[in-house]
Parts: C-alpha cells; structure tokens; sequence
C-alpha cells in the first residue's frame, strides 16, 4: 500500500469501483453460485435451468435498451415496465458481468468501456429477434403459412443504433434504414464524407445514436489533424461529444491519433520518467507552486516533462525561466534537454500546430470541449508515470479508463487541483490510480493547515520567488510543494514507497533545494 498512516496525514488505498467488482478474490460473483446451481437444476429438474436461461435473455433485452437510451427511466418506459423494476434488472446486470455498465455523468449516464464493447452486438441481436418474429405474409384458411413471406435481410453487418418506435411518421426512415445508409459509406470513401458517418455516430441524438468506439475516434481525429475536415464539422464533432458526455474508448481514441500525428515517442519509451501536463487556464492567477514540485523531483534524478500551453508568457513562462526549466521547441529537442537538465517543458505549438489551433476554438465557443481533455494524455515522450490534475468527478474515471485503454501502466490524478496536478493537503483528497496496469484508488484525509503567511508587499510571483531562495517563509506553500512532490515519489516508486517515507524524502529535498 503507498499510503499509510502518520502524525500529519491519514490515507486509506481502495481498488477501484470497477476493480472491487470484477475482483474474484474479494467479491466473488453471484452469478457464478447460481450458474452452478442452473448446472444442478439441468441435471435434476430440467424445466427449471430453461426458466434461468430465458431470466438471462431478458437481461440482454433490458440491457440493449438502458445501451439504447442512456437513462433507468427511459429504456423502462421503451419497454413498458416501471422505473424501480429496470434498477432492479440494471443491478443483475452489474451483478452477472462484474461490471458497473453505466455509470452517473451529471444528469446522465454514459457506458463503461466493457459495456461499449457489447452494444453493437446487443442491437444486432435485438434487431434479429425483432425482425424473425415479424410477419410479412397471412396465413391460409388452414393455417398454414403463406408461401409470399420472406424475411427482411440480415442487419448484422449494420445493427441499427435505435430501437422501432411505436408511432412511426410518414416517409420517417426506419432506424434499420439509418444504420444501413452509414454502413453504406466505405472506409476508402472521401475523408469529409467518412468523418460525416461518425458525426452522424454520434449526434443523431438519445436513443438515435452511440459514443465511437476507439477506432472510429482515432479515424475521425485523424481526419482533422491531416487537414481533410471541413470546419463546420470540426465544431459539429467536438460539441456534439461534448453535449452527450465523452466515453473512454473515445477519449483513447482522439488521444492515440494526436500522439501519432504529432510523432510522440512509444509509451516506455525511457526518454522521461514523469509526464505532467500543465495546461492552465490564462484566468488562473495563483502562484505554480507545483514547478517547484517537479524541479525537486529533477534534483532527485528523475527526468521530468512538463507540457502545455504558452511558456512564452504568464506565471509559467516566469516560473520556467526563474527555476532555468528550458522551453523546447520540439519533441526531440525536448528529449536532448532531458538527459542534459532531467527537467524541459514543451509547449503544445512544439508537440502539435494543430492540436494548438483547435484547442483555441475555445474562444470560439467559451465552453470546453474534448480537446481540453485530450492535451493531458498525450504524454509526447512516453514516460512510464503520469501525473494528472482533474478536479470534475465525472472526468477522472473516464481518463484513468482511457489511459488503461492506451495501455498506461503508473497514472496518478490529483482529484482537487484543475489543469495541473498540484497537491492540497488541508482537505480531504482522492487520488485515481493505474498501479502497474490495475486500477486503485487512494483517499489522504486533510492535514491541519498552518496559519497563512501575512502580507508582505510581495505580489503573486515575486513572493513565489522569496519562498524558493528562503528569503520568505511560508509552512502553508512548503506543505503544498512538500506533499505534491511526495504524491510524484510515490507514483515513480510504485507501491515500493509508503506515504510517510515519500513525505519525509520530499522535505529533504526541499531543505536541500539549491
């Protein structure tokens, strides 16, 4: 366990929510004690392992639609049943796959990544069932079947995103009609026309859509980056994501063709230690005491990459300068500048012109969109850790889960700082883990917080200065900096490392700073 408890801090390690759940050793699952049972009934009393497996098909119906609607209460009333009854199915869901499915997004719920992987063969399969029962002909006086029936064609190759609706308009094209037209455009088909397909993916609205899977995403990110997108679509794409609640595999997607466009370096690749982005808002006014973190985590040895925007003007760019970070102009100067320094900053123009001009869209919409997720996974040098700063609940299992997908194996994410990973240690704070590949989660519980410095005549950076050459005191900052870098320890060394050794190893270096 990395955290444990001491005199200043208490933290207590949890696996993840989906971890406890799919983990056999800690909850084994019920569905397998009842299998077993099935097993018994088939064996004994026949009758009753049938009744079992038609109770598992209604699963698979109440799942396609709660995968349809993306709501307990509207995939209840699709199928004619009460609210409480659908929350009961969604619970033997979660139950039978070891999986949470959907989970809460604000006001409303968006797939997990193992639940994306079952809903295009769940609608093939609902829309078979659907159309074998249908009947195209009418029966003869004796009952027998009419010879004109003829079963509508095989939808597999294109399962509809929709269900039927009751009351269909006039001239209205059916959801099969819909799912077959966008099957229609080829993967050799022109890119704008190809990027239209996952724009019509995606917005055609609830229950008339679904989140792209990892493939489609990276095709479509693909598209803008090469230059080939019309602009109207770009907007269309990002904000139709942005509306519905971006997915993991999503999110993996988009990240794993910026990474290849902007030619960041293989994952592991040993070039950096530590990937920490630090994409902060132009508005942010505090003082970046998580650079000192990080050049205290460089005169430990480690090589340390900090990326984002600017660091030609603002707090950042004064930090790096004051702190002799070096500003690098591209992936590999920044590369040179880490076996030289341990510490370089990139700025996401060096990493991707492009990714530079759509993240700037932002003034276009005042709103955020994918992108601002995006810029913290791209990791240009491959470093084995990353460290994280996302304060949105509905985000952080969503990133940790895209990183997985990507194949991270060490991501720590501070759970109360915005932009960048910066440590707050007088609250209560969740830190959303990969530990060699597993998901876990850690809760450091809030340390009393010392009286804060008076007011010096000093502004913002120049008392940010004063604290590093000593020439101002400041317990609150110190302890800021002091826990940051010992969250930065902690995740380099693993589980190898306890809290209170981390925290101890990052004063030292901080009392021997030079």
């Amino acid at each position: 366990m990395i955290f444990e408890n001491n005199s200043k801090f208490a933290a207590e390690q949890l696996p993840a929510k989906a971890d406890r759940m799919r983990d056999p050793r800690t909850n084994p699952p019920k569905h397998r004690s009842a299998m077993r049972a099935e097993s018994a009934n088939e064996q004994g009393q026949g009758g009753a392992s049938s009744a079992g497996r038609m109770g598992r098909l209604r699963l698979l119906i109440a799942l396609d639609a709660l995968l349809v609607e993306g709501s307990v209460s509207k995939a209840a009333e699709r199928l004619a049943m009460g609210t409480p009854a659908m929350s009961r199915l969604l619970a033997q869901i979660r139950e039978t796959y070891g999986d949470p499915i959907l989970l809460r997004r604000g006001r409303t719920m968006v797939p997990t990544p193992f639940a994306e992987q079952l809903r295009l063969r769940l609608r093939a399969l609902a829309t078979e069932a659907e159309a074998l029962l249908e009947s195209t002909g009418t029966p003869g006086l004796d009952g027998s079947a009419p010879a004109s029936k003829v079963l509508s064609r095989p939808l597999l190759k294109a399962p509809p995103l929709a269900m039927r609706r009751t009351v269909s308009l006039e001239g209205e094209p059916s959801p099969e009609q819909l799912a077959r037209r966008l099957n229609e455009i080829s993967a050799d088909a022109e890119p704008q026309r190809r990027l239209a397909k996952h724009i019509a993916t995606i917005g055609g609205g609830a229950g008339r859509s679904r989140p792209l899977t990892m493939d489609e995403a990276d095709e479509a990110m693909s598209i803008i980056l090469d230059g080939k997108a019309d602009p109207i679509q770009i907007g269309a794409l990002f904000i139709a994501m942005q509306y519905r609640g971006i997915v993991a595999p999503e999110l993996a997607g988009l990240a794993r063709a910026a990474q290849r466009k902007a030619g960041a370096l293989p994952f592991g690749d040993g070039s950096a230690d530590l990937d920490w982005p630090a994409y902060l808002s132009p508005r942010r006014g505090s003082a970046p005491w998580f650079l000192f973190s990080a050049k205290l985590l460089a005169n430990s040895g480690r090589k340390v990459l900090l990326h984002g925007f600017g660091g030609d003007e603002g707090y950042l760019s004064e930090g790096l300068k004051f702190l002799g970070i070096p500003i690098c102009g591209s992936i590999m100067e920044a590369r040179s500048c880490l076996e030289k320094e341990r510490i370089a900053f990139l700025g996401i123009g060096a990493v991707s012109a492009q990714l530079r001009a759509l993240v700037g869209l932002y003034a276009l919409f005042e709103m955020r969109s994918p992108l601002n997720l995006l810029v913290h996974l791209l990791n240009p040098l491959g470093a084995r850790s990353s460290l994280l700063g996302v304060p949105a609940q509905p985000y952080r299992e969503i990133m940790r889960d895209a990183a997985a997908l990507l194949g991270w194996q060490n991501l720590t994410i501070i759970a109360n700082s915005r932009d960048v990973a910066q440590f707050t240690p007088f609250r209560t704070t969740e830190l959303i883990r990969l530990v060699r590949g597993e998901p876990r989660e850690t809760i450091i519980k809030s340390a009393p917080q010392p009286p804060r410095q008076a007011k010096t005549g000093l502004n913002t950076m120049e008392f940010w200065k004063a604290v590093w050459e000593g020439a101002a005191r400041d317990e609150h900052a110190v302890e800021v900096v002091s826990t940051t870098t010992a969250v930065g320890l902690g995740l380099l060394e693993g589980d190898a490392m306890m809290w209170e050794k981390a925290y101890s190893s990052a004063k030292n270096l901080w009392s021997q700073r030079p």
